[in-house]
Order: C-alpha cells, then sequence, then structure tokens
C-alpha cells in the first residue's frame, strides 16, 4: 500500500499549483506556506533545475480536533502537498493522512485522517 497519493495533470506547473490552491480553498483548506525547492537551492547557488512545490495546508477546525485529541499528533501537521514536475509532466500529490496516523502509536485518529484524506484527494481530483 503506496504512502502516498498523486496524479498527473495536463496542466502546467504553476497552472496545476494555481488549481491546488483554489480546490484547497473550495474545500476550506488555507495554504499557510509554501516554497519552490527550485528557487531556494538555486538561491543557495546549487544547480536543480526542475520545479518542486511544496504546500502546508490546514483546516483549523480539523487542525483543533486532532490536537484535542493528542498533542503530540501536531508534529503530522500541517498536511503537506506538492506539485512537481518530471520528464512525463506535471503531479499533484500528497503524503497520506491515515499512513501518518497509522504511525503516531496509540492516537485514535483513523476517523479524522480518513476525513481530510478525503478531502484532500478530492482537492487534488479537481486540481488536475
Amino acid at each position: 500500500m503506496s504512502m502516498i497519493f498523486e496524479l498527473k495533470t495536463e496542466k502546467s506547473f504553476e497552472e496545476a499549483s494555481e488549481s491546488l490552491k483554489k480546490a484547497l480553498s473550495d474545500r476550506k483548506f488555507g495554504v499557510l506556506w509554501e516554497m519552490n525547492f527550485k528557487d531556494k537551492l538555486q538561491e543557495k547557488g546549487l544547480d536543480f533545475n526542475k520545479d518542486f512545490k511544496v504546500m502546508e495546508v490546514c483546516s483549523p477546525p480539523k487542525a483543533k480536533v486532532v490536537l484535542d485529541r493528542y498533542l503530540e499528533a501536531g508534529y503530522m501537521l500541517p498536511c503537506k502537498m506538492v506539485v512537481y514536475e518530471k520528464e512525463d509532466g506535471v503531479k499533484i500529490g500528497m503524503m497520506k493522512p491515515t499512513s501518518l496516523a497509522g504511525v503516531m502509536e496509540g492516537m485514535e485518529l483513523d476517523d479524522v485522517a480518513e476525513e481530510v484524506e478525503g478531502i484532500l484527494k478530492e482537492a487534488i481530483e479537481a486540481a488536475v
């Protein structure tokens, strides 16, 4: 079973990034922070020519449920989503929240992880 969920899109990198942000917003998830590794690595003098954007996304009501149950689950927050380009095209993906929740022993977060994962999958599907 894969720990990631990703889909390929025919959109450009920038179009895919903007489309994902809109799809997240439509589902009441906000982008708290984003960084393109291409820009950051080049800024540091390293040769890296592929766009790879990481977005940290959050739904405050869902985060509150998680943190109220198990404060230590904050290590998994916020959720990370990526948009990146490879030779075969642009992809949009994420680490599955259910995979992350399974790593935290003794924390019964399956219900909220499944709910969040479903919402984020819908956002990716809408964005492609």
